[in-house]
């Protein structure tokens, strides 16, 4: 196959996979209703995040580098949001929240880490 792409060999990517699986994962269980609402929304948002990673590390300017990081960053907002709601309609246990918010408090940490070295 070729070599390895940048952004595989990042643990912020590897962590942001993390967080899709969890999210997937957690998600699997989700009333038949919700299967085109907060269900889709969720997943479509914890994709973007390593999605727009790489797309991100792919671009040649620094330009183009924040704006898909920013995506990514604006991603991990979204599945924030929309996670407080599945809580507060009891679809996710504290304890998969809890999982959820540590792995995005990481993932925002890293992101924001690789943000910061662009700029640089």
């Amino acid at each position: 196959m070729g070599r390895e792409k940048q952004h595989k060999k990042l643990q912020l990517w590897k962590e942001s996979m993390d967080l899709v699986t969890q999210l997937y994962r957690i998600t699997k269980d989700f009333p038949r209703e919700e299967e085109f609402g907060l269900k889709s929304q969720l997943r479509r948002a914890a994709v973007s995040v390593p999605s727009n990673i790489a797309e991100g590390l792919a671009r040649t300017t620094k330009k183009e580098k924040l704006r898909f990081l920013s995506y990514a960053r604006s991603s991990l907002s979204e599945i924030d949001a929309q996670i407080e709601i599945a809580d507060r309609l009891e679809l996710v246990s504290r304890e998969d929240s809890d999982i959820l918010d540590r792995q995005m408090t990481l993932v925002e940490r890293l992101l924001s880490g690789l943000i910061r070295s662009i700029r640089s």
